[in-house]
């Protein structure tokens, strides 16, 4: 439990950081430096402090192509287009119930009629919380790129934590117990790969209006600029990628992922202060109700479970 909730802490952290850096250079490079520098923090916690590749890293690598490559990836497009708010909203209420559906279908772990009722009860809240009169300012061909986004993030997180079970459970049996700061660092090696792919892809495609891909402009972010985002970036990849998934391997090796994510899924209830704060977000009537009746559905599930 207490792992679980430093997670949510961290995470709202990493959320605020990761919405400032994707606004002024985008999702997709703001994502790929907040992997690459925890991969480097990562690496030399695991190999001078932990266990290098102990355990069952090819099962940490697998959750990591998932849970960072992919749904990480679509989470920082949802961001510049949503805020952190209802991004962090819709994609860790959509968690839960995601990772609860596959440990059912995949490890046999079955669902009851309370816990059907609670995620029920979440859906709802997010569908109260992204309801078109609080999202006025939003243009709406964004606001559905970023909930496409957001719905694929949670698929993608929720993939992870499960195959982060099934990791761990390989390790177990093998006699292996790697702490949780390897476990990440083996996550983020399978993680970063999708990052950097994409943005390759994104450089090649800004080549063609500043005349090739190895032209100092197609890669240039102006030092005024990076003077100012730096803090955020670092911030970002230390609070996210470093600490908040160190936690969240911690959680996810005493507890089913289905109850970490819906404790994680608290994040929007620490985010409130924080984007009232940081970003000057107006926090509505209706967002409000939404995220209190999600966050009631993830505790209903908590407890069920």
């Amino acid at each position: 439990m207490l792992a679980a909730l430093l997670t949510t802490l961290l995470f709202a952290t990493s959320a605020i950081c990761g919405y400032r850096t994707a606004r002024q250079i985008g999702g997709v490079e703001a994502n790929f430096w907040r992997i690459a520098l925890a991969t480097i923090f990562l690496t030399i916690w695991a190999n001078l402090f932990g266990t290098g590749f102990d355990g069952a890293p090819e099962w940490f690598m697998l959750s990591g192509l998932f849970g960072i490559g992919l749904g990480d990836s679509a989470y920082f497009q949802a961001l510049p287009r949503l805020g952190s708010r209802r991004t962090v909203l819709l994609t860790q209420c959509l968690t839960a119930p995601f990772a609860a559906l596959i440990e059912w279908l995949w490890l046999g772990s079955k669902l009851n009629l309370p816990e059907i009722f609670c995620i029920a009860v979440i859906l709802t809240g997010v569908a109260i919380a992204l309801a078109p009169g609080d999202h006025l300012k939003i243009e709406p061909r964004q606001l559905k790129i970023g909930v496409l986004a957001c719905v694929f993030s949670a698929i993608g997180a929720a993939i992870g934590a499960v195959l982060i079970r099934k990791a761990f459970a390989v390790a177990h049996a093998a006699g292996s117990f790697p702490d949780a700061g390897t476990t990440g660092y083996q996550r983020v090696l399978g993680g970063i790969l999708i990052p950097t792919i994409a943005l390759l892809v994104f450089k090649w495609r800004s080549a063609h209006a500043h005349g090739g891909i190895f032209q100092e402009k197609t890669w240039q972010v102006s030092r005024e600029k990076w003077r100012r985002i730096w803090p955020w970036v670092l911030a970002n990849a230390l609070a996210g990628q470093t600490l908040g998934v160190t936690c969240m391997q911690w959680a996810l090796e005493q507890t089913n992922a289905a109850i970490v994510t819906a404790i994680i899924a608290l994040t929007p209830i620490f985010l409130l202060p924080m984007t009232r704060i940081f970003e000057g977000e107006k926090i509505g009537v209706r967002s409000l109700v939404g995220a209190l009746i999600a966050v009631g559905g993830v505790i209903g599930l908590t407890v069920f479970r």
